[in-house]
């Protein structure tokens, strides 16, 4: 049996100049301060779909990708200082679901590049990349480019650095990723989204890749570290940000990424945005419950207690496909939400409580509670459904279990059709329902 998936999704900026009409879906909208959301193999996109018999397999296969994904979660460590100095974090990826429509250089060049929440640093293949796709930077073509000396600040805080012990020279680096590699020089240039251009934005250019896990086209990250797009944008975006995620049958534009406090929801639930000197980068809340049905389900307090210390607590992250909760607590939540439906259950891929979909009708919903604000989850956020239709599964999951398991992940699955509201200068999160499809 296998699940029913349609798509993952991308964010597409508004870079056209040509006018939108109500006869093509695809045109670009004329708000600027909007970055449109597709589906990635929607027929806006320009990537090509799977075949149609491997539909099913596409969502167990990005969920099995979490389990990595969350490793990662639990082992950024560093130092944050989101006005100063820009630096790469040069911590290991993973592969994000979404990714953003930038020009990079002067004139711009097109990339589509993965868009990640809880990674500060971009890094895109450059003309002449080994193992790269065959959209690359190409540095000779830009007025603007500017490869970094080994002597500035932003070189010296690059994991994997090559320099030479004097400090002069080219600013090379060598990182891994998600079970490959890369090697690239830190260099600066335009970075443009929609009509904003970003003056000497720092990135990797990447020379070499062995692997075949690096995004194709880079990354983009939206965390809170120096090295960020909101920290290099100086205060062009005041520390705010906003997306709504389309459900994954949405075919055409329908949900977007807000850039600065301009066209932000004026009434919206928030919740304290924490921050953990260990983990600087990722936006981390205070999930204080969660219930099914009417149940508030019994979880021992330190499993979901925010520890600045170990960096323990719950985090809110685009490039996670499903929630996963440490183990303690996704076996309570699991557990109560079969008492309450029918079994018997079976598994599939990442999904352990699947049942026959008949029983539909009896899963209780599944409510996330924050300080200041309860998030009542739609059926459509919290089951998957097999192909056939005769299945449907709880879509979450537990954490890795090992020493570094001690994240809770709300993940985009659980945040579609939603408005998500960061704001990094008066540490808040704000939720509110909206529908992005």
């Amino acid at each position: 049996m296998n699940i029913k998936f349609i798509t993952p999704f991308i964010l597409l900026s508004l870079l056209s100049l040509t006018t939108t009409t109500s006869l093509d879906p695809c045109a670009s909208q004329s708000d600027d301060s909007n970055l449109d959301v597709i589906p990635i193999y929607g027929k806006c996109s320009p990537f090509n779909p799977p075949k149609a018999d491997s539909w099913a397999n596409t969502l167990i296969n990005m969920a099995s990708k979490d389990l990595a994904r969350v490793r990662y979660l639990s082992t950024l460590v560093g130092q944050k200082n989101i006005v100063s100095t820009p630096i790469a974090s040069g911590q290991a990826f993973d592969i994000g679901n979404y990714i953003v429509r930038v020009k990079i250089g002067t004139p711009g060049q097109l990339f589509f590049m993965v868009l990640d929440t809880s990674t500060d640093e971009a890094f895109v293949p450059c003309l002449g990349c080994l193992g790269c796709s065959a959209t690359t930077f190409s540095p000779n073509s830009s007025t603007s480019y500017d490869p970094l000396d080994c002597s500035v600040p932003q070189c010296g805080q690059v994991r994997g650095l090559s320099c030479p012990a004097g400090g002069s020279g080219t600013c090379f680096f060598n990182q891994s990723y998600a079970g490959s590699s890369f090697s690239a020089v830190l260099v600066q240039d335009s970075l443009r989204l929609a009509t904003d251009v970003i003056p000497n934005y720092s990135f990797g250019c990447i020379n070499a890749i062995s692997g075949g896990s690096v995004p194709a086209q880079g990354l983009l990250g939206l965390g809170r570290g120096p090295l960020s797009l909101l920290s290099q944008s100086g205060t062009h975006y005041s520390g705010v940000f906003s997306y709504c995620l389309p459900s994954f049958k949405s075919y055409y534009f329908s949900g977007s990424l807000k850039l600065g406090p301009v066209g932000q929801p004026k009434s919206i639930k928030t919740t304290p945005l924490l921050h953990s000197p260990h983990r600087p980068s990722l936006y981390y809340v205070n999930l204080t419950g969660i219930s099914v049905g009417h149940v508030l389900v019994p979880v021992p307090k330190q499993y979901l207690t925010f520890d600045p210390t170990t960096g323990s607590g719950t985090v809110i992250d685009s490039g996670t496909v499903i929630t996963r909760f440490v183990e303690p607590v996704y076996n309570a939540v699991r557990d109560e939400f079969r008492k309450q439906v029918s079994g018997p259950f079976s598994s599939l891929g990442a999904f352990d409580t699947c049942f026959v979909k008949t029983f539909e009708t009896l899963a209780p919903p599944v409510a996330l509670h924050f300080e200041g604000l309860d998030l009542k989850l739609p059926s459509e956020n919290s089951l998957i459904h097999s192909s056939s239709g005769s299945l449907a599964c709880l879509a979450m999951a537990a954490a890795p279990n090992n020493v570094n398991s001690v994240l809770n992940v709300i993940a985009n699955l659980q945040q579609q059709n939603l408005r998500i509201l960061f704001d990094t200068v008066k540490n808040k999160v704000g939720i509110a329902r909206e529908l992005c499809n």
